[in-house]
This record gives structure tokens, C-alpha cells and sequence, in this order.
């Protein structure tokens, strides 16, 4: 497995599409294992694609960019407005809010990331917020839908990890939370040390707040919805997922009526193309994985890591700096792909729960798409707002510390993660 890994880090570094070097690293490794079939790598690429839960990914997306060309996303900035127009950083607040609105809607940050920027960017400029500062508040305030379902990564961690997908949205919502609010006072801090005064003298009344949130509900009760449906048993993850298009079209159509043929046309479009990019790397990690299984990886990484300690909260520290590493050069999806199935068993047989590191793993490894060298968001939020990438990263470096600090209290405090799954599935 030595020359498959070391082949993969030298396509990365040439350049290679990810989704390839993949596949190709992949397939090396039949070439120094003698007597494996090269039938098995087809194989492995198109069984890789053939599961059930996995079709909630494309259903999800879809049903984002319905939402994002329905009106919903505009409905939900007015009410985040409404609900921080009197803070400091009154946009930056707005992002924050945003994003945790938007988790139940997109469950991608980087799609998260780059619409806040075209969104909120143009008002952040004319306000006079650097463009890095407003770069780094709409990178980082993205990875709060890393957890609020229906996240992407948690599904595709679920899938690959064969855990309860229900309990990892159920788990997702408190920490969600707490990155708001740790966001948030991070945003009046910054804010305020630059002098971004609030647009509002005074907090909204409650007849403002009422009235925002009744126009955004349609928005607001989707995350319920999904998660009522999965505990009742009506509904699946993957149905939900065709249950949330669905939805989609039928506020987009008939509440909103801001979906028209050749917006769904679009969307269908933008969807194809989103879909691929994921599914050519769930397709193609596939070849990856089974050299992963035929060498017994998990199990030798287990014994290495148990060898250094069998302490649990130690343990976990080591795992997290080893994710830390990795989302730092490969993109999130990816690391979820090759790293649950190494490092889900090792966790496991110290005693950690598996949705507790789901949310924990997810969360560290979608921070990697605002720090470099490879941060996707970080490159994109910088092109959008006309700054450079470095600028972008210092600015994201205090809001980077609050997700950190949230991610500590949630392994030192697992019931804040494991409340509300045992609450509604049992413990």
C-alpha cells in the first residue's frame, strides 16, 4: 500500500484532477499485488455507486439549487437581517445566521461559501469591511453546515462508515448551534476592534422577528420535516432526499412562484454537473478502498495508534491532528472516503461513540477548505471578493480559533453531540 500512497501524492503534486489520482493510485495497486484480477477494479468502480443511502447525496443537491432559485435563500437573508441588523459586523452576523439557516437547505459549504460571497459581498464592500475580513467571515461561518443536516459530509460519512445517517443529522444540530454562537461573538469582537458599527440602533421587536420568520417558515420547517420523517420511520435518508426535491419544486412553483421552466432547466443543469464532480469520487475511491481492506489497514493502524495509547481522550487528540493534516491538502469529501473506513474502527475500539466522531470528524475536516495550501473555499471566497488568498487566511485565523474551541468542548462534553440523537432514537 506504500507505492500506491506515495503515487497518489505524486499525481497530487503534478496536478492531477483529485478524482483521478484516485483511481489511477488505485489501480497501481493491483499492479504490485500479485494474483489480484484486474476485473476487480471495474467492479469496484460501478459497486461503489450501487447503495441505497448514497442516493441521498444527488437527491440532496438537487434539492439545494431548487431552493437557491425558488426564493427560499432570499427569504432566509431578510430574516437573519432582521434578526442581527443591531450588532456590530451587522453583515457579518447575517453570514453567520445565514449559514446555520442554510445547512438544512444546501448541506454544502463550499456551495454555502460561494453564494454568500456573490450574496452578501457587493453590501460588505459598500459598508467598508476589507474584502479579506468579509472573504474570511463567508469561508468560515460556511462550515457550520458541515453539521446542520442534511450535511453531505455526514452522509457520506454514514454511508461509508455503516452509521445511523438519522442520529448524525440528530447530532449535528447542538454543535451546529454552538459554532453560531461562537461565531458570532467572534464577528462583534473582530467587528468591533475595526470599528463596523451596526446598521440598527435598535434590537428588532418581536412583531419584526414574527413576521420574517412566518415569511421564511416554508425554509425553516425543511430541517423538521427531515428529521420528524426519518424518527417516524415514514421516511428513509434517501427518501428524504427525494422527499426535500420535491418540496423544493412545490414552494418554488406554487408558494414562491419563483420557479419557472427555464429556472428548473438550470438548475437540473447545475445539479448534472455538481453530482458528477461527487459520484466520480465515490466511484473511483472505491478501487481505493479495497486496497485499504485487502491490506488490513484498519486493523494495523488500529494496533499502531492503541500501541501509543489506549487512552480514549488521547486517542482522539491524535486522530484530530492527523485529520487537521489531511484536510489541509485533500478536499474534504476525499478524506471522508479513504479516512472513515481507517480510522472509524480504531476509534470505536476505545470506546468512542461513532456519531460523536462523525460530527467531530466532519466538522475538522471541512475547516479544510479555508486553509491552505488546498482550501477550496479559500481560493474561491478570495477570487470572488478581488483579494488575495493570503489576506483571506489571516483574516480567517481568530474564526478558525472558535471552531476549534467549539470542537474541543464537544469531545471533552459528548453529550452535547449524543442529547438529542439518544433523545429521539434511544440511547
Amino acid at each position: 500500500m506504500g507505492a500506491v500512497v506515495i503515487g497518489f501524492l505524486i499525481m497530487i503534486f503534478l496536478g492531477m484532477p483529485v478524482a483521478f489520482a484516485i483511481g489511477l493510485s488505485g489501480t497501481l495497486f493491483f499492479f504490485v499485488t500479485p494474483d489480484l484480477p484486474y476485473a476487480i477494479v471495474v467492479q469496484k468502480v460501478v459497486s461503489s455507486t450501487q447503495s441505497f443511502t448514497l442516493l441521498a447525496i444527488p437527491l440532496f443537491i438537487f434539492a439545494g439549487n431548487l431552493m437557491n432559485n425558488t426564493g427560499i435563500t432570499e427569504k432566509l437573508i431578510k430574516l437573519a437581517n432582521v434578526l442581527t441588523g443591531h450588532m456590530y459586523g451587522n453583515l457579518g452576523q447575517v453570514s453567520t445566521v445565514l449559514s446555520t439557516l442554510m445547512g438544512g437547505v444546501s448541506g454544502s459549504a463550499n456551495a454555502d461559501a460561494a453564494m454568500q460571497c456573490r450574496v452578501l459581498g457587493p453590501s460588505m464592500n459598500e459598508r467598508g469591511y476589507k474584502k479579506g475580513y468579509s472573504a474570511a467571515i463567508n469561508g468560515v461561518t460556511s462550515l457550520i453546515t458541515a453539521t446542520i443536516p442534511p450535511s453531505m459530509g455526514l452522509i457520506i460519512y454514514g454511508s461509508v462508515g455503516e452509521v445511523s445517517i438519522g442520529r448524525l443529522f440528530a447530532a449535528g444540530i447542538i454543535p451546529g448551534l454552538m459554532m453560531m454562537v461562537a461565531l458570532m461573538i467572534t464577528v462583534r469582537y473582530t467587528a468591533r476592534k475595526k470599528g463596523y458599527a451596526p446598521e440598527s440602533l435598535k434590537k428588532p421587536t418581536l412583531k419584526e422577528i414574527g413576521a420574517a420568520s412566518i415569511d421564511s417558515i416554508w425554509a425553516l420547517m425543511f430541517p423538521v420535516i427531515l428529521l420528524v420523517g426519518i424518527r417516524l420511520g415514514i421516511l428513509t435518508p434517501s427518501e428524504s432526499g427525494a422527499f426535500a426535491a420535491v418540496y423544493a419544486i412545490f414552494v418554488g412553483f406554487f408558494i414562491y412562484k419563483k420557479l419557472n421552466v427555464k429556472t428548473f432547466v438550470k438548475t437540473v443543469k447545475d445539479s448534472i454537473r455538481d453530482i458528477g464532480v461527487i459520484m466520480i469520487l465515490v466511484s473511483l475511491s472505491g478501487i481505493f478502498g479495497y486496497g485499504i481492506v485487502y491490506d488490513s489497514i484498519p486493523q494495523k493502524m488500529a494496533e499502531f495508534l492503541i500501541g501509543v495509547t489506549s487512552n480514549p481522550l488521547i486517542l482522539l487528540f491524535i486522530v484530530i491532528l492527523l485529520l487537521v493534516f489531511a484536510g489541509m491538502f485533500v478536499e474534504t469529501t476525499v478524506v471522508a472516503l479513504l479516512l472513515t473506513p481507517i480510522l472509524l474502527p480504531v476509534v470505536t475500539r476505545v470506546g468512542i461513540d461513532p456519531v460523536q466522531f462523525g460530527v467531530i470528524m466532519m466538522t475538522i475536516v471541512t475547516m479544510g477548505i479555508m486553509t491552505p495550501p488546498v482550501g477550496i473555499a479559500l481560493y474561491t471566497t478570495s477570487n470572488i471578493m478581488g483579494c488575495k488568498p493570503e489576506e483571506t487566511a489571516k483574516e480567517s485565523v481568530p474564526f478558525l480559533i472558535a471552531i476549534i474551541a467549539v470542537v474541543l468542548v464537544l469531545i471533552l462534553w459528548k453529550d452535547l453531540v449524543l442529547f438529542l440523537p439518544n433523545l429521539l432514537f434511544g440511547a
